[in-house]
């Protein structure tokens, strides 16, 4: 799924569309135990309310694909005649509507959630008639024979509040607010099926994790059933990992300036582009990249071939996952420098006398505790 077709849906989510979404939810204590659980039209909410649920569930659909959001894959037999495809199907079919099929859903999402405390399980269903539109993106009709029926899923901490003085306005005073128990923003969850070339792609679902370090294997295997995914935050590791140990001494400040500032130039791209699917970075790219730094071929190869190794023979990685897009870090045992990408040029390396020195342009500006002071 592009950005164009995440807002799209997102844009659905939103109580005075009127939209006929049904919400059904589970709520779990410590114990795994069932303390609640309810079915309610987004329709029969108080508006307050129903925009609760929606941004909870927006926010299944929020990040950049590749970091918070990832496309899982469902293998051929698993479409065909897994259990777990075949029960997303079944509620996706039924609207929620039928008791048996949610409720083995939400079994098999308490005896797989690694979640400390109580939570609570929400599953939406909506079903979008899609509007006819022209080559060029505008609108041509609103009546569609295209509806496409999907599910979205948040799983969500809940949380109990702090004691607090609180406001009364019927006494037009405030008083002591007992603690309570509060939901807390989702920390995974998903949309099923995938929403490309405005239909459905039953062969993928799209995945929301907040932590970027933890994809909920156990979870996505319980519930999906989908090709394992490796975080966000690993994968980074993992590539920053294989340059530093391929290049060897070759793996210097310029060089791994110039590969960031490809790999983020790609994703400046991609951003420009709505439409355009999310950037993916391949082996032959990074090393083209190597070599118009200056990088050796026996350094080059020995990365190809630790790239193979590490994330599998043909593989491309989503370029979000491996960029520096915040900051340009340079560290040593006693000093960190942090400047934005765009500007990482400032700082450069220098043997001066045979020592070692990391330079910082400063031309004007400068300042020390907060007082400016002159070079």
């Amino acid at each position: 799924m592009n950005k164009k077709d995440i807002s799209e849906i997102r844009k659905r989510l939103n109580p005075e569309s009127h939209n006929p979404i049904e919400i059904r939810g589970c709520y779990v204590n410590g114990n795994r135990a069932v303390i609640s659980a309810f079915h309610r039209p987004l329709i029969s909410l108080p508006e307050t309310e129903a925009d609760s649920y929606m941004q909870i569930f927006k926010r299944i659909l929020s990040g950049d694909v590749g970091k918070n959001l990832m496309e899982l894959h469902f293998p051929v037999d698993q479409v065909m005649e897994g259990e777990e495809h075949g029960r997303l199907t079944d509620m996706n079919k039924e609207a929620l509507l039928n008791d048996d099929t949610v409720n083995d859903f939400f079994t098999r999402i308490i005896e797989s959630t690694q979640i400390e405390g109580n939570y609570l399980i929400l599953v939406m269903h909506d079903a979008y008639d899609v509007p006819v539109k022209s080559s060029d993106g505008e609108l041509e009709s609103l009546e569609s024979d295209n509806v496409f029926s999907y599910l979205i899923c948040a799983v969500c901490p809940v949380k109990q509040s702090k004691a607090a003085l609180s406001y009364i306005a019927s006494e037009n005073d405030f008083h002591s607010k007992d603690p309570d128990w509060v939901v807390a923003p989702p920390e995974m969850g998903f949309m099923f099926p995938a929403y490309e070339d405005r239909g459905p792609n039953i062969h993928k679902a799209l995945f929301y994790t907040k932590d970027l370090s933890d994809c909920h294997a156990d979870f996505t295997d319980a519930v999906l059933k989908t090709s394992e995914v490796i975080p966000a935050a690993e994968q980074k590791e993992a590539f920053q990992s294989l340059l530093v140990e391929a290049l060897e001494d070759e793996c210097s400040m310029e060089v791994v300036q110039a590969v960031n500032e490809q790999i983020n130039r790609r994703l400046e791209e991609q951003k420009s582009d709505k439409e355009a699917e999310p950037a993916r970075i391949t082996k032959r790219e990074v090393s083209r990249m190597l070599t118009e730094c200056g990088v050796s071929d026996t350094k080059t190869e020995a990365f190809e071939k630790s790239f193979d190794d590490t994330f599998g023979l043909g593989m491309d990685i989503p370029a979000a996952s491996i960029a520096n897009e915040r900051q340009f870090e340079v560290r040593t045992p006693d000093v960190v420098v942090r400047v934005s990408p765009d500007r990482a040029g400032l700082i450069e390396t220098r043997v001066i006398d045979g020592i070692k020195y990391i330079l910082i342009r400063a031309d004007e500006g400068v300042t020390v505790n907060g007082m400016s002071v002159g070079i």
